[in-house]
């Protein structure tokens, strides 16, 4: 039962095979072999863009950092949540690749909204030397509480930043749990809504480590490829991560995994509310879950071997019926037997 992340899960099958095929002889390193340009064709063709800039790279927080200093020069901000990932989980990635630009809040939560960014764009003063310079706006789809924007909030929020001349770019770490959530194309909830950027995640969904770097200006190619060097990203063998990334896609492979994961987590959620004194934090909407429990269902939880987030406690102590807030998150490798397992020791 361990639902701590979808990071901690094992790779697809799938994604294993296409590696040990990669792995027959000698090919051409940094990218220059007909895998990686296979994969590269497919990404352009999942997000119906046939010249978009698309390079590899092993890491989500690398795929942000890199996306972001392709569209920041260092004396500007980069409007984001307090809650983004660029600027609580990546140890200043995003301002060490910029050459130090810095972060600007929008918002109080997980969310932004176009009023609340267009009030943050119109805080910085104009003209003034001696202050920041507007920059491009992150979103995250996923958000970090598993909530999503949907396609009309998306555009609102990149009419917002192109009416200012900003770019927009997208930390989909868990694109695909959105794009299943939403019903919608990956081109749908990229540039049609009008992103200019998106950091397409697969780790967390199946793959062993690789993350694209999608930027629909191609005119950008070569700068990403540039700071992708200089950053210490370009892979020598590069072909391991272009085989994870055109397994994961070919098939609607990436689409049927999110899928399962989605569904592990409403199975979850649907068992959840049954249980006494459960609350969510927000309405579950992929396969992420915050929830407070009881003290005494999380001692139940632990003791028969349940792996997730607590972050209230302590747990062995205090008020029995005191609620804490966990967060659980289903990948495709959960199974039916283990998600009634936990829901059955929540209960009690």
């Amino acid at each position: 039962m361990r639902l701590a992340s979808d990071n901690t899960g094992p790779a697809l099958p799938e994604v294993m095979e296409a590696l040990m095929r990669a792995n027959d002889g000698h090919i051409a390193p940094y990218g220059e072999d007909e895998l990686t340009e296979a994969a590269r064709s497919k990404v352009r063709e999942v997000f119906e863009v046939h010249d978009a800039a698309v390079q590899f790279v092993a890491t989500g927080t690398a795929a942000n950092a890199l996306s972001l200093a392709c569209f920041t020069q260092p004396w500007q901000t980069i409007f984001c949540t307090p809650l983004a990932h660029v600027l609580i989980d990546e140890c200043h990635a995003p301002e060490f690749y910029t050459g130090g630009a810095r972060l600007t809040l929008v918002g109080e939560h997980d969310k932004m909204t176009p009023e609340h960014l267009q009030a943050a764009i119109d805080a910085l003063p104009k003209g003034d030397v001696h202050a920041s310079q507007a920059g491009p706006v992150s979103l995250t789809q996923v958000t970090e509480l598993g909530q999503l924007y949907t396609l009309n909030e998306l555009q609102a929020l990149s009419d917002v930043a192109h009416e200012a001349g900003l770019k927009v770019h997208l930390d989909g770490a868990r694109f695909a749990n959105a794009c299943v959530a939403l019903g919608c194309s990956a081109a749908e909830m990229s540039h049609k809504a009008g992103i200019d950027a998106v950091s397409f995640g697969a780790s967390k969904n199946g793959c062993l480590g690789v993350e694209a770097v999608v930027i629909f200006d191609p005119e950008k190619n070569w700068e990403l490829e540039l700071r992708r060097k200089r950053g210490g990203h370009l892979f020598s063998k590069n072909r391991y991560l272009a085989a994870q990334m055109l397994s994961y896609l070919e098939g609607n492979l990436w689409l049927e995994t999110a899928r399962a994961a989605n569904a592990k987590a409403a199975r979850l959620v649907a068992g959840l509310r049954d249980v006494a004194g459960c609350e969510f934090t927000a309405t579950p909407q992929a396969n992420m879950i915050f929830a407070r429990l009881p003290r005494t269902a999380h001692q139940r939880l632990h003791a028969g071997g349940a792996v997730y987030g607590l972050f209230e406690g302590p747990l062995e102590t205090g008020d029995p019926d005191e609620p804490l807030l966990m967060r659980c998150v289903c990948d495709w490798s959960i199974t039916d037997a283990q998600i009634d397992e936990f829901i059955a020791l929540a209960k009690g």
